[in-house]
């Protein structure tokens, strides 16, 4: 193994803080994980990585090679795509490890994935899905999907547009309750499916942007919490309570009379879509490309997100 990859090698296994994960994570196998990692500190005749049986964490000289190995490897790369062909350029190829709610990577991204890979078929993605926060450092997912403000961190973060959020109920449940036309409604009579916030595990309030465009929240009563989104739009269906949900999770039910759209006048405000990455200065071409046809791909989908002016 060349130098240069000695230090792709480490930079990997420092940021994940495991071998294991690092080795997983580059598609080798641990053994040359390791051994790069020792001809590394035996060429540079210092200790670079603290190993115990739980953790692996860096020492004083393995943070200094950190800070200036991102800057050099992301270098490399742009160096490498100089003298490349135009049509070399637009090949990529290797891993790309990506992270998406669980609804926009089964609705949106898996159904489009056979014309990217078309186009790039020297390029293997790993397709991951959660409703939760995931660390992408430590888990070496290369990007990841967000939705919502973002939370104060260290990752750089693309806005991809905005998702549109509308009401929703089930036949059922209308025939039972009858159907709200106004917040005031709400509190005569009917109740809401509990959605977990992933940060606090507390109900998040039922939203709605008023006439003069604030954002007002009010406390709904729920039976059943769930910080699942299949879960919360099943217990929707069911009867169970009203529901805000971003138009392209159901749009399909909409299409076949399983849910309803309410309130139209007073939905809560879009949500903004970004795309995050650890690193401006380890910007893959694979993740380019991706970042560049997954825009395309909300873009091609105007009816599904909102440019936030759509009421």
């Amino acid at each position: 193994m060349n130098p240069l990859e000695q230090y792709r090698v480490f930079v990997q296994v420092a940021e994940m803080g495991s071998f294991i994960k690092a080795a997983h994570a580059l598609d080798l196998p641990r053994a040359t994980v390791s051994a790069a990692i020792q001809q590394l500190e035996s060429r540079l005749a210092v200790r670079l990585l603290n190993r115990t049986t739980r953790q692996v964490s860096l020492t004083d000289d393995g943070s200094q090679l950190m800070e200036r190995l991102r800057p050099l490897l992301a270098e490399a790369e742009n160096i490498e795509q100089m003298f490349l062909g135009p049509c070399q350029q637009e090949e990529v190829a290797g891993r790309l490890h990506i992270n998406a709610p669980s609804r926009i990577a089964r609705r949106l991204i898996a159904p489009a994935l056979p014309g990217l890979l078309r186009r790039h078929p020297q390029l293997q993605l790993v397709l991951g899905s959660s409703d939760r926060t995931t660390d992408l450092v430590r888990d070496g997912v290369d990007c990841a999907v967000r939705i919502g403000p973002l939370q104060d961190s260290s990752l750089v973060a693309r806005p991809l547009g905005q998702l549109e959020l509308i009401n929703c109920a089930s036949p059922a449940y209308l025939r039972n309750h009858g159907e709200p036309h106004s917040p005031a409604e709400l509190r005569e009579g009917h109740c809401c499916v509990g959605y977990a916030s992933p940060r606090t595990g507390r109900a998040m309030p039922w939203e709605y942007r008023n006439a003069d465009g604030h954002d007002q929240a009010l406390s709904l009563p729920s039976r059943v919490l769930t910080n699942s989104a299949e879960n919360y739009i099943a217990c929707c269906i069911a009867g169970l309570g009203l529901i805000q949900i971003p138009r392209f999770d159901v749009q399909h039910l909409l299409g076949r009379g399983a849910l309803v759209e309410v309130m139209p006048a007073h939905r809560a405000a879009p949500m903004p879509v970004s795309l995050v990455y650890p690193h401006r200065r380890q910007r893959s071409r694979r993740l380019a490309v991706f970042e560049s046809w997954l825009q395309d791909l909300l873009r091609q989908n105007a009816a599904l997100i909102a440019d936030g002016t759509m009421q």
